[in-house]
């Protein structure tokens, strides 16, 4: 099996589909040197990323060993993480300095 997601960072708590995928799919993760097989609960397009732990509401979204956003909703392991369930602390307005676009 080919793995079809990525854990960018082993302090993440999503992974990264490379491939669409279809809710129940069986895929690798591929994380630095090794691999882990997880099976998604729902559809996750390519680019999205998947819980790999449930996250409560108002819980951090961890990518690349650092805080992206945060959960607006409980999110179950393996399931979808993306705008309709995460609220992102990067590149909002409150990130502008006063006189920037």
């Amino acid at each position: 099996m080919k793995s079809s997601a990525v854990l960018i960072n082993k302090e993440d708590n999503v992974a990264t589909a490379t491939k669409d995928l279809s809710a129940g799919e069986k895929l690798l993760v591929q994380a630095d040197d090794s691999t882990f097989e997880v099976e998604v609960k729902e559809p996750v397009i390519f680019g999205h990323k998947f819980a790999l732990s449930d996250i409560s509401r108002g819980g951090h979204i961890i990518k690349y060993g650092e805080v992206i956003g945060v959960a607006t909703t409980d999110i179950s392991r393996y399931g979808h993480v993306h705008v309709h369930n995460v609220d992102s602390i990067r590149g909002t307005f409150t990130d502008r300095k006063e006189g920037q676009p």
